[in-house]
């Protein structure tokens, strides 16, 4: 069991707040200990018209709370007659999070969520913790096992009202920078934006691996 608990980790994704909007960027690796698991994984997930989450951590825990959250704004939409706030969806999916690794179950449910979204109130990012912490980007953040790589190039790179098309580069070089030094992530990349237009996947590209 204890062997377990390393299937299907590690990644790197980061969010970027700029001035129309959310940059939201992910690799495309899975891994499972030293296994490459899947080289075309979806981490970059829509939940509503103008939100969207990655993922990072256990598969299983990510993809049904990806479909708990999901299912929670369409009904709390029908209900209020207006999509919630990114501030709302923040918080039902920290109280998954906190719920969740608080259970007692032989594999701990150990998954982060970075959420961009766009509400009557502007753009809004959110770094939510395994732990179901929730904390509140002014700029940009991270998460991951590569994400430590990924943060240098955020802090080195990252201005304040940045375009959006400037957003896009500083994430594509952000999960970049992860790819090249980070074992658990690789094989491509997907971005998408969020504006007051709504969600638009603007990137996926996969890394040709093989020896020809």
């Amino acid at each position: 069991m204890k062997e377990d608990l390393k299937v299907y980790h590690g990644t790197t994704t980061v969010g970027i707040i700029c001035k129309e909007g959310i940059v939201l960027a992910a690799d495309k690796r899975t891994s499972a200990g030293y296994l490459i698991a899947n080289k075309r994984t979806k981490k970059i997930h829509q939940i509503s018209e103008n939100m969207a989450i990655t993922t990072a951590g256990l598969v299983s825990d990510a993809q049904l709370f990806t479909r708990i959250i999901k299912a929670q704004l369409k009904l709390l939409t029908i209900r209020k007659g207006k999509e919630p706030s990114v501030e709302e969806a923040a918080n039902m999916l920290a109280s998954l999070s906190y719920a969740n690794i608080r259970r007692p179950s032989m594999v701990p449910g150990i998954v982060g969520f970075l959420l961009g979204g766009f509400d009557s109130k502007g753009q809004h990012l959110y770094d939510l913790g395994m732990d179901g912490s929730i904390t509140k980007a002014d700029d940009y953040c991270s998460d991951g096992s590569g994400s430590s790589f990924a943060m240098g190039v955020l802090e080195t790179l990252y201005k304040r009202d940045m375009t959006m098309e400037e957003g896009i580069q500083v994430a594509v070089k952000a999960i970049n920078a992860a790819v090249q030094r980070d074992l658990a992530t690789g094989n491509g990349i997907d971005v998408v934006t969020i504006t007051k237009d709504g969600y638009k996947h603007v990137m996926g590209k996969i890394i040709d691996t093989n020896i020809r």
